[in-house]
């Protein structure tokens, strides 16, 4: 039975992303957790790994007692304010999965990212999920001579790795361009396996699916800490044989975890709707997500309601993993990402910029997106995303059914099930270490615009990151 929502005081939430403020009136706000309580799994965290995976327990198992706690509401964090690309990427390259797991896991992974897609589009339409939906695939542009490079490289170790053209498949430069009309295009890459969505009524959605399957829902409650079989908030203790941990970008708010993944913050603009003639000369007629292949991060996406939706990496780290609302809107960061957009389609020039927005991501120390269960403890964890995570929290929530249900499976087999990540080191040390990262991507693609060349920085940031 869906919780009974009281409507939301303020507006503070329609500020947090254009997805939120896009959402019909009004928002509703689920009661608090009201005391001690006593169930059979309880999940810390309010978005898409938690619901996702409340959502497949509560389907599988209609007798089990489950509980989601949420510090604030559901789709707070970074599910209810990302780019919208529901796809196939992992953040771990395929060659480190095969070094962990065996040669063909990176394969495997790969396999379970494309069905991953395809089944969170089924529970869009089964559950009515009004989110836009469309999967157009994603064009990732080559527009330097470095770029282009590394396009073929990843086509090439793709065919490698046993993965054709109908996955992925190199673009020349007119059918890069047939597909983004964007400035510069040598060629590109482009893949299927990708659906643009509005991620906020996606995760809307899914948690009022998970509450007619019988899962109940406790907003404004803030989890301390966790342990074997106990979540300690500020409302009371709820006990459980098995506890979620998902909380990903805010994960280092929890006692004991303040080192496990840090926030890093990822930020986004959004456009005025745009006019047909604009699309007419920009393409992107199927939705298809985009990007380049340049090293700081970029994406963006066509809104269901003609919006270009925009954002990439580049807003610093922030000392002792500190999070705060201020840290969401760096103006800074803000005016390169809509310079980037105009380089990108020079005829955004006298656009507005309606919306402008961020928040943190998780990052674990090797960059490597983990799902577990502790069987001696009964503590269950996934996260680490890397800013994929819109679709890889649908596998994380159908691999934790798995485990807490018992079942040995081909998701409990694969490579990233039971990582242990090590902590990152104290401070100073991370903030010097990973805003240099930072800068040595921004020097890598100002190098690369410059000489058309692999710079010297792609070296460093590399070692930096596998660090």
């Amino acid at each position: 039975m869906e919780a009974a929502l009281s409507p939301d005081p303020g507006e503070r939430y329609r500020r947090l992303s254009l997805w939120w403020d896009c959402l019909p009136d009004p928002i509703g706000v689920r009661p608090s957790l009201p005391g001690d309580l006593d169930v059979d799994v309880a999940v810390v965290g309010g978005g898409f790994t938690g619901l996702w995976t409340a959502y497949y327990l509560a389907e599988a198992d209609p007798t089990l007692r489950i509980a989601v706690v949420e510090r604030d509401v559901v789709g707070f964090g970074a599910s209810g304010r990302n780019g919208g690309w529901c796809s196939a990427l992992f953040a771990v390259p395929g060659a480190r999965l095969d070094e962990v797991g065996g040669p063909g896991s990176g394969a495997a992974i790969r396999r379970a990212m494309v069905e991953t897609v395809t089944e969170v589009g089924r529970v869009v339409a089964d559950e009515a999920i009004a989110c836009g939906f469309t999967q157009g695939g994603t064009v990732v542009l080559a527009r330097t001579g470095a770029q282009l490079e590394r396009a073929s490289r990843d086509v090439a170790e793709a065919r490698a790795g046993g993965i054709g053209s109908e996955d992925l498949r190199l673009l020349s430069a007119a059918e890069a361009s047939s597909m983004a009309r964007a400035t510069n295009v040598l060629g590109g890459t482009y893949t299927p396996h990708c659906a643009a969505v509005d991620p906020a009524r996606l995760v809307r959605g899914l948690a009022e699916a998970a509450e007619r399957c019988g899962v109940t829902i406790y907003e404004h409650t803030v989890a301390r800490s966790i342990g074997p079989g106990v979540i300690v908030t500020e409302c009371g203790t709820v006990r459980a044989p098995t506890v979620v941990r998902a909380t990903e970008g805010y994960t280092r708010t929890l006692r004991g975890q303040e080192r496990s993944l840090v926030p890093v913050y990822s930020l986004m603009i959004a456009t005025e709707p745009l006019p047909d003639q604009f699309w007419d000369r920009a393409g992107l007629a199927l939705r298809e997500t985009f990007a380049d292949h340049r090293h700081l991060v970029i994406y963006g996406q066509r809104t269901e309601d003609g919006r270009l939706a925009f954002g990439g990496r580049g807003a610093p780290y922030h000392f002792g993993s500190a999070i705060r609302p201020e840290f969401e809107r760096d103006p800074d960061v803000h005016e390169a990402l809509r310079r980037t957009l105009v380089d990108l389609f020079p005829a955004l020039a006298g656009v507005e910029i309606t919306h402008r927005w961020g928040g943190p991501l998780g990052i674990a120390r090797d960059w490597f997106t983990s799902v577990g269960l502790d069987p001696a403890t009964g503590v269950a964890w996934a996260g680490g995303y890397v800013g994929d995570g819109v679709s890889t929290t649908n596998l994380a929530g159908r691999t934790l059914r798995d485990l807490i249900l018992r079942r040995d499976t081909g998701l409990t087999r694969l490579a990233w099930v039971g990582h242990r990540s090590r902590k990152w080191e104290p401070e100073p040390l991370r903030y010097l270490g990973i805003n240099a990262g930072l800068r040595l991507a921004a020097g890598a693609d100002r190098a690369e615009e410059r000489s058309g060349r692999t710079s010297w920085h792609a070296g460093a940031l590399d070692r930096v990151i596998g660090g």
